[in-house]
């Protein structure tokens, strides 16, 4: 076809505009299944975060419960006991007993220190008791246990100032005032609170962000009720009225340093109380409980103003969870529109390949019928015009010698042998293409074999004007499963093509060998010839691949015999190939197999 270069070009247009609205198509479904992805991956990564939050403010809830329940005459080391009676039951004077403060041999690694700040801005701590009291304090804690506690109150006398808290702190208490009984000053402590009790409220916040925040602050909120329960009992007890006002502990940053204070009022004078946390040790321990949600996870302070605006900050401390750039061990599901992309890449891969093949496969089958019709009219004119121009001179009566007379009817039945071999492969090879050839395989004889085609060969040979050279092995009881019509055209057409080819070789021998090679009879047919060319061999046993231009430069034939034969040799279980370690002109190898015993 001479227009098959633009066949070929619309099929490329086709493929280019298929493929780029599919790519386009693809590349659409794979943005949207990776958002998709991302955003599974975005719900996993945040129930992490809500669990780990959760667990987090679950272990601060009770460091942070008992710190705002503790009464604040706790933050003295000695108070006076209340209502004390002798073994005689007696009563002893108030202020006669001292108690000891429960922070005195207070140990925590959470905390650091307990620390207040009296109206004239000094700073103790029940832990570093003064005066007498030290000396009566190394009955409930030891004497490194007050040195340690006394180096850390120098340390925090650096940090922070009372001036810094109040400012910190709400202006009024977040509590209503109560008129309770005012106990007396404690022993040798005169900057001391003094023992009582009141009742706190309940510190209001709102998260805009997250309601795992309110739910989270709402549980560590609770705890106030602890310090409402010890105010009452206090109140109950306490034997002089003074005014007092307690405010809620809050969490304060105070530079790096993380405090839980309050603001008190009694008698309209301010003091400060709380505890100096150890942040360190509370990221560690809130870090390591949370490892298997968030790997990478890290805990920011935050500042106060900002508190309420931050979606992934503690209910109990005023720090925010990062979930870091660790990826988590997130197992996606296979993505159903990947795979169905997938399959459609494949079926349009598979469609445009059958597609191409067909394409192929029509312009090659048309190429290859021109080239047979040109090959078969260039072929057929030759003898159609011989035995025209032969036969008109024979009825004309223009040919009078005998001898003559004989040279012309035998080129004219030469030319209809020529004629008829050209048809009966033709049509031989047209039935094996329809599959409705009519051979019979069945059980031969090899000697038998042999011996019939021998003298069919031989007068081929001889027409030629070739001498046949045969050689059989020892083979008398080898039998064959063959067709013997079959081999007999597959051997006629390879003496023919060594007669056409060969014909002008010095050496005009055709050696035929027979023998054996394991479950296959093996017959060779060489020549003396020039060969056949590696670019030759490649086409050799292609159906009509001879055109009408090698047909006029080269033998006579349209390029079908040797197809035809291999196809024959096939249908038998065989084959026919060329030998290529012959160089010395062409042998051809033909197999058959061996009858089962």
């Amino acid at each position: 076809m001479k227009r098959a270069w633009l066949l070929w070009l619309i099929f490329a247009l086709f493929l280019a505009v298929g493929f780029v609205a599919m790519g386009w198509i693809s590349l659409t479904i794979l943005r949207l299944d990776r958002a998709e992805a991302d955003a599974r991956h975005q719900a996993f990564l945040e129930e992490n975060v809500r669990l780990a939050l959760w667990r987090m403010d679950s272990m601060l809830s009770p460091l942070i419960a008992q710190e705002i329940a503790r009464p604040y005459f706790a933050y003295t080391a000695f108070t006076p006991a209340e209502r004390a009676y002798t073994r005689m039951f007696n009563e002893i004077t108030y202020g006669d007993v001292l108690v000891p403060s429960p922070l005195l041999s207070f140990d925590s690694p959470l905390i650091d220190l307990h620390f207040q700040f009296a109206p004239d801005g000094s700073l103790t701590s029940p832990q570093v008791p003064t005066g007498n009291m030290r000396d009566l304090a190394g009955r409930h804690t030891t004497r490194d246990h007050i040195r340690a506690a006394a180096a850390k109150l120098e340390q925090l006398q650096t940090i922070i100032t009372r001036d810094t808290l109040l400012a910190a702190l709400p202006t009024q208490p977040d509590q209503t005032a109560l008129t309770i009984p005012s106990p007396p000053a404690p022993v040798q402590q005169p900057d001391s609170v003094p023992p009582n009790q009141s009742q706190p409220q309940q510190q209001q916040q709102t998260l805009k962000s997250a309601n795992e925040y309110q739910a989270r602050g709402a549980s560590s909120a609770k705890v106030s009720n602890y310090e409402y329960l010890a105010n009452r009992a206090a109140v109950q007890a306490s034997p002089q009225p003074n005014r007092i006002s307690e405010g809620v502990m809050r969490p304060l940053w105070i530079g790096n340093t993380l405090l839980l204070a309050r603001r008190l009022s009694i008698n309209n004078q301010d003091y400060i109380q709380g505890c100096w946390l150890n942040w360190p040790a509370i990221r560690a321990m809130l870090l390591d409980n949370v490892r298997d949600l968030l790997p990478d996870s890290q805990l920011q302070p935050i500042a106060s103003d900002s508190q309420d605006r931050q979606p992934r900050r503690l209910a109990a401390l005023p720090v925010k969870l990062t979930a870091g750039t660790t990826t988590l061990d997130f197992a996606a599901p296979v993505s159903p529109i990947r795979m169905t992309l997938l399959v459609a890449w494949i079926g349009v891969i598979i469609a445009c390949a059958a597609v191409g093949a067909l394409l192929w496969g029509a312009i090659t089958l048309s190429l290859r019928r021109g080239a047979f019709v040109s090959a078969v009219t260039h072929e057929l004119r030759t003898p159609l015009t011989t035995v025209s121009m032969y036969a008109e001179m024979l009825e004309q009566g223009m040919v009078t010698d005998e001898p003559k007379r004989r040279r012309y009817l035998t080129t004219l039945r030469a030319e209809a042998d020529r004629l008829g071999h050209l048809v009966e492969n033709v049509l031989a090879y047209s039935r094996i293409e329809r599959g409705s050839a009519n051979g019979r395989i069945q059980t031969l004889s090899l000697p038998k074999l042999i011996d019939d085609l021998t003298a069919r060969l031989s007068t081929r040979t001889d027409h030629a004007k070739m001498q046949l050279c045969l050689e059989v092995a020892p083979c008398a009881d080898l039998t064959v499963r063959a067709d013997a019509s079959a081999v007999e055209q597959i051997l006629l057409n390879l003496v023919d093509n060594a007669g056409k080819y060969a014909r002008n070789a010095t050496d005009r021998r055709l050696h035929l060998n027979v023998d054996r090679n394991g479950r296959f009879v093996v017959i060779r047919l060489r020549d003396h010839g020039p060969g056949i060319s590696t670019a030759d061999a490649r086409r050799l046993f292609r159906p009509f691949s001879k055109s009408a231009r090698d047909a006029a430069n080269s033998a006579p034939g349209v390029g079908l015999g040797l197809a035809l034969s291999r196809r024959l040799a096939r249908e038998m279980r065989g084959d026919l190939r060329l030998d290529p370690s012959v160089t010395d002109g062409a042998s051809f190898v033909l197999t058959l197999p061996l009858a089962t015993p």
